[in-house]
Order: C-alpha cells, then structure tokens, then sequence
C-alpha cells in the first residue's frame, strides 16, 4: 500500500479513486468564503462588486498601476484589463491619472470607494475565517492552512485566478 507524506499510515482501499474529490472540496471551501463574503459586502453598500473585480483592484494596489501592469498581473492582455478599468471606474472603485514621473503614461488609481471595499473585504475574510474556528476549532483550522501552504509551491498567491479559469 502506498505510504502517506508526514507518516500519516496506509491509503485505505476505500480512499483509492476518490483523488477527484480533494480539488472539488478546495473549490467547494473557496467558493463558500467568496459568495459569502459577495453577499457582506452587496449589504455594506457594494453590491456590484464581482470576484474578479476583488483581484483586479489589488492588481492596481496601493501605488497604482498603469493597464499593461494590471494586465500582467491579472495573466490578461493590456485591452482585456482595459475593459475591467473602464468597469470598474464606472462604479467608482478606480479612477484613471497621468502619472507624474511619465506623463505619457495613465495610472490607474484606488479611489476612495475602491479602498473602502478593499477595506471592508480584509474585515469579511478575517469573519469568515473566523466561523471557520467557530464550526471546526482553531487548532484545526490552523492545521489546515499549514498544511496547505506546505502542498501550495512558493508564489502561489496569485492574482491571475480569473484569466486561468478560462483560458
């Protein structure tokens, strides 16, 4: 039988061929934080908020970012991350400036709107993350993302999550 990692024992018969369900549950787990932290922050005043628009806006980060950053950052082409600014200025999260050190460059920048709900997101997950102790225990819930930051390769937070999704 084959031996698991970390001296955990044998791989029971009825574990073989169920290797399918482990990136179900991941998935499962990940889209329960998400929709619920979209439902918090649609009752806090963003309700046109969409994950992918979470990722694009911490591609713009704190300093700002010009489309073909955000492009690179997001795994997107310049004009697929344009149509996203261009969205995502409509709602008011970003808004667009001639960088002061290149000005024939245009920075995208987080505006007020866009920091507050970046703001409001960090306080949503720690909630969240919260009722995960709550309902399994914090030794637990610790154990968990030891563990899997230990299978995840360095590098692996990553904001490109939309663009590998489909393509």
């Amino acid at each position: 039988m084959a031996e698991r990692a970390g001296g955990g024992g044998d791989v029971r018969p009825e574990e073989v061929g169920r290797g399918f369900e482990l990136p179900l549950l991941l998935f499962a787990g990940f889209r329960t934080v998400i929709d619920a932290l979209h439902r918090e922050l649609a009752e806090q005043g963003h309700p046109d908020m969409r994950p992918a628009y979470g990722y694009a806006l911490q591609a713009v980060g704190v300093e700002g970012a010009t489309a073909s950053e955000i492009g690179r950052r997001l795994g997107v082409s310049k004009q697929a991350a344009g149509k996203t600014v261009d969205r995502l200025e409509s709602l008011g999260y970003v808004e667009r400036a001639d960088d002061p050190a290149d000005g024939r460059r245009k920075l995208v920048l987080l505006t007020a709107r866009g920091i507050d709900v970046l703001r409001r997101s960090a306080g949503g997950f720690d909630r969240l993350r919260a009722e995960w102790v709550r309902v399994l225990g914090a030794e637990r819930v610790r154990a968990l993302e030891d563990d899997l930051r230990t299978m995840a390769p360095d590098g692996a937070f990553r904001l490109d999550v939309a663009a590998w999704f489909n393509g």
